[in-house]
C-alpha cells in the first residue's frame, strides 16, 4: 500500500538528513585526487610513473606542448673535440636531409666516450654509445662543467638551413628534467628548468639511448646500423650495394666476423615511408666518419648536385668557425703579444699513436725552421724567428727535447699560451650563451635575469691556440695525422684571421 504523501515526505527528509555525513565524505574523496593533481609535486610524481605517450595515443611524445609536432635527431659524439666537430657537421646534414631538428650536444671530455675501431670492426654498440654520452652529460651537470658545442662552434652560418635545439632545452622540455645546473647565465636558467625527480633523468636516459626498446611506441627510433655494416649515402643509384671496404678473410676468421658493409641511402632508409619517419626522436649512435682504403667509414655524403638545398648546406658545413669570442682572443694575442710575423707549430706528443712518433714530429719542425733561416738570409733580415708553439707536452717536461734546444737558441723566440691567459675570454664566451641562442627557445620564458649558480668556466685554451695559429703568416707545421692539425689547416684555408 502506498504511503501517505505526508509520511513519504517525512521519510525522504529524515533519509536525506542522515545521509549528509557519508555524502560529504564521498565528495571529499572525489575531490582529493583532483586537488593533489594540481600540486606540482604530485603531478611530477604521477608523470614519472607513466611512460611517455606514443604519438598515436595522446598525440604528443614528451612533456612540452611547445614541442608537439616537431621531430628531432640525436646522436652520440665521442673521442676528442675535433672528432666531435666532424660528427656535428654530419649530424647537421642528416637532420636537414630527414627534415628533423638537430639536438646539439655538450662538449665531451677528451675520450670520455670511445667508439673503438671501424677498420677493425671493433666498435661499441650504438645503444651503449648513446647511454655513455648521457651518463657523461650527467657527470658534467653534477660537476658543473657543462658547455655546449654551440657555445664553442659558431652555428650561425647554417642556422637558416638546419633547425636546432640545445640539449639542455630539449631534455628539460621533452623529459621534464631540471637542467639548470648546466647553466652559466640567465637565459639558460630561464629555459632549462624542470622537475627534480631522479626518475625524470632515468626515463630520459632510457629513451634517448634506446634501452627501452621504444621503436614500437612511435616515440624513439634507435638506429642500430653502425660502421660495421653500413655506409650512409644520399642520391646514389647503388642503394644496398657492397661497399669497397670489407673485412678481410684473416680478420673474419680471427675475430669470427660475419659483417658485410653495404652502402645505404639514408633518405630511403630513414625518411618518408620508413619505420623511422613517424618517430618523434631519431637516435643515431656515432656519426663520425673518415676515409679509409678508398671508402668512408660510415657517412659518405659530400655532394648533392641533384638537391641544391643540401648541396648549399654541404658547402657551408665544410668549415664551421669558432664563435667570435674565441677568434677575437686568438687575434688579440697575435697582435698584442707576438706582434711580428710568426710560425705556428702544433706538436702532439702524448696522446694515442703520437707518443710513439716524437722523432718524425720534431723533424717536420726542424725542416721548416731550416727553410725559414735560408729565406731570412736571402732577404737579409735580422732578428729571431718568432714561433707560436702549441703542444700537449708540459714545459716542465721539455728537458732533453728539441723544445729545450730551440728555447735557448737565440735564433728563435718562442710564445705559448696558458689556461690562465684566456680566463677573461672564457667569461665573455659563457656570458654570450651562443648555444642557447642558436636554436629553439620556449615562447614563454621565466625571468631571464634569474640568478644562477654558474657552472665552471670551460677550458678554451686549445680553441684559442687554434685561432692564434690561423693568424701565423710565416706558415704552419702540424703533427701528421692529427685532427687538430687538419682543423687549423682548414681555418687557414678559409682565411679566418685578417691581421
Amino acid at each position: 500500500m502506498d504511503l501517505p504523501a505526508s509520511r513519504n515526505s517525512r521519510w525522504r527528509g529524515r533519509r536525506s538528513a542522515r545521509s549528509h555525513v557519508p555524502l560529504l565524505v564521498a565528495v571529499l574523496l572525489l575531490l582529493l585526487p583532483a586537488t593533489l593533481l594540481l600540486s606540482s609535486a604530485y603531478s611530477s610524481l604521477l608523470r614519472s610513473l607513466l611512460p611517455f605517450s606514443p604519438s598515436g595515443g595522446t598525440g604528443r611524445c614528451g612533456r612540452s606542448a611547445e614541442l608537439e609536432g616537431e621531430r628531432f635527431l640525436w646522436y652520440a659524439p665521442h673521442s676528442g673535440f675535433s672528432n666531435q666537430v666532424g660528427e656535428l657537421r654530419n649530424a647537421a646534414v642528416a637532420a636537414a636531409l630527414l627534415n628533423r631538428t638537430l639536438v646539439v650536444p655538450p662538449v665531451l671530455d677528451h675520450h670520455a666516450v670511445a667508439l673503438g675501431s671501424c677498420p677493425k670492426f671493433r666498435v661499441s654498440d650504438p645503444v651503449d654509445l648513446r647511454a655513455a654520452v648521457w651518463d657523461h652529460a650527467m657527470q658534467l651537470l653534477r660537476e658543473r662543467r657543462y658547455v655546449s658545442m654551440g657555445d664553442i662552434i659558431d652555428l650561425s652560418p647554417v642556422k637558416a638551413m638546419v633547425r636546432m635545439i640545445d640539449f639542455r632545452v630539449f631534455v628539460s622540455s621533452w623529459c621534464g628534467a631540471d637542467m639548470r645546473s648546466t647553466c652559466y647565465s640567465g637565459l639558460c636558467c630561464a629555459v632549462s628548468g624542470g622537475g627534480s625527480l631522479p626518475s625524470d633523468y632515468g626515463r630520459c636516459r632510457s629513451l634517448l639511448s634506446g634501452l627501452a626498446g621504444s621503436e614500437s611506441s612511435g616515440c624513439v627510433y634507435p638506429v642500430q646500423d653502425d660502421c660495421r655494416t653500413t655506409v650512409w649515402t644520399y642520391q646514389e643509384n647503388n642503394d644496398g650495394a657492397l661497399d669497397l671496404f670489407q673485412p678481410d678473410e684473416e680478420l673474419k676468421r680471427k675475430k669470427k666476423i660475419s659483417y658485410v658493409r653495404r652502402r645505404r641511402d639514408i633518405y630511403k632508409a630513414l625518411g618518408p615511408g620508413s619505420n623511422a619517419e613517424e618517430a618523434t626522436l631519431l637516435a643515431f649512435g656515432t656519426l663520425f666518419s673518415g676515409p679509409y682504403k678508398g671508402s668512408e667509414s660510415y657517412f659518405d655524403i659530400h655532394e648533392s648536385p641533384k638537391d641544391h638545398k643540401i648541396h648549399s648546406l654541404l658547402e657551408k658545413i665544410e668549415f664551421l668557425p669558432f664563435v667570435p669570442e674565441i677568434m677575437a682572443a686568438g687575434k688579440e694575442f697575435a697582435e698584442s703579444k707576438i706582434k711580428k710575423p710568426f710560425l705556428c707549430a702544433q706538436l702532439r706528443l702524448l696522446d694515442g699513436q703520437f707518443k710513439n712518433h716524437w722523432r718524425s714530429t720534431f723533424s717536420a719542425l726542424k725542416e721548416k725552421l731550416k727553410a725559414l733561416e735560408l729565406e731570412t738570409k736571402r732577404n737579409k733580415n735580422s732578428g729571431p724567428v718568432h714561433i707560436f708553439l702549441m703542444t700537449d707536452l708540459p714545459p716542465a717536461n721539455w728537458t732533453k727535447t728539441y723544445f729545450a734546444d730551440i728555447a735557448k737558441d737565440g735564433r728563435y723566440k718562442l710564445y705559448t699560451l696558458k689556461e690562465s691567459d684566456v680566463l677573461q675570454s672564457a667569461e665573455k664566451l659563457m656570458a654570450a650563451e651562443h648555444g642557447m641562442r642558436s636554436g629553439f627557445l620556449p615562447k614563454t620564458l621565466e625571468n631571464t635575469n634569474k640568478d644562477c649558480d654558474p657552472v665552471q668556466l670551460p677550458e678554451i685554451l686549445l680553441y684559442v691556440e687554434e685561432s692564434v695559429c690561423s693568424c701565423a703568416s710565416l706558415g704552419f707545421v702540424g703533427t701528421a695525422g692529427s685532427t687538430i692539425a687538419r682543423s687549423i689547416e682548414t681555418m687557414r684555408k678559409n682565411n679566418v684571421c685578417k691581421l
